[in-house]
């Protein structure tokens, strides 16, 4: 609760605005805040408020529960995917951002939206949304309602995020995997852009797919892509390959040389490294062994050398 404090004034956040951002009922916020962790059960019993109010709290202010196995490592693709956010912030930039699985494109957007929790909003699209779907859940993002029909929910959220632009803060639309994004839905970012360049920042974060996705369209000449195209774009970036070695994950934490090549040769992105190292670490110290490639081996099923 203290660290949740200390975020609040860090970002002058209010009970309401943490209610929104969590999920935390006002009044079991309230009671926490005060050191009363118990509530009324009814009939004069009490209970213990359940650890998910402490643990979604905690995950906002970035307050570790349990040790960390995995820390931000300060790679190529990090270093430019936070300058290109908090550019398309200061200035309401539209970009899209490109980079292979696995490079740490959501990774890095969580840790951007921790740092500005009342201006970032971040949106995942699914494989099976439709235009209905994405509104809905920008919607659920912004804590406004929808309308009745497509039209009018976007400029409910132009609106809304103009009225924050004119309340002094600089808000950013961030949709994630961006390559599941239908025609329709590209459509309508093209009315955003039109509504809010240099308002608010939209970014658009996939893979190559995203591009071919709109070479694809452009060619067929479908409805409202060549003009989406046309304001993005100059607002395209790239990330660079990923760095296979995995070097500035493992100094300090694997220096076995048979582990490193082990995770060398399975590991194609920072993602299945991740997915690989931090539970064989946490086994490591469940059951006091130290770290081996067969360790490891056998968490993945795999015969032992």
């Amino acid at each position: 609760m203290a660290a949740l404090e200390a975020y609040m004034a860090q970002h002058n956040m209010s009970a309401s605005d943490v209610a929104r951002k969590t999920g935390v009922s006002a009044s079991y916020l309230s009671n926490m805040r005060q050191g009363n962790f118990v509530v009324s059960a009814g009939n004069g019993n009490t209970v213990e408020l359940a650890d998910k109010h402490f643990e979604v709290l905690a995950k906002l202010a970035g307050f570790k529960l349990e040790k960390s196995y995995w820390e931000p490592v300060p790679t190529t693709q990090l270093k430019r995917i936070l300058a290109t956010l908090e550019d398309a912030r200061q200035f309401g930039y539209t970009n899209v951002v490109i980079g292979s699985t696995g490079s740490g494109k959501t990774y890095v957007t969580q840790i951007f939206a921790q740092r500005y929790p009342l201006d970032c909003f971040v949106v995942t699209v699914g494989s099976q949304d439709n235009i209905g779907d994405l509104l809905e859940k920008v919607c659920d993002q912004l804590h406004i309602a929808s309308e009745k029909t497509k039209s009018r929910t976007l400029r409910a959220i132009s609106r809304k995020l103009q009225d924050m632009k004119r309340d002094g803060h600089k808000p950013i639309l961030i949709f994630d995997e961006s390559e599941y994004m239908r025609q329709p839905a590209l459509c309508n970012m093209k009315e955003l852009y039109d509504n809010l360049n240099g308002t608010a920042a939209i970014i658009l974060l996939g893979t190559s797919q995203l591009i071919r996705h709109f070479d694809r369209l452009r060619r067929k000449d479908k409805d409202g892509i060549p003009q989406l195209y046309r304001r993005i774009k100059f607002g395209i970036r790239e990330l660079p390959a990923i760095d296979r070695t995995f070097k500035p994950f493992l100094e300090g934490v694997v220096e076995d040389r048979q582990i490193r090549s082990f995770l060398v040769e399975h590991c194609e992105n920072y993602g299945e490294l991740h997915d690989v190292l931090v539970p064989a670490l946490r086994e490591a110290d469940r059951t006091g062994q130290p770290l081996s490639e067969n360790l490891i081996r056998t968490m993945l099923n795999m015969p032992k050398r």
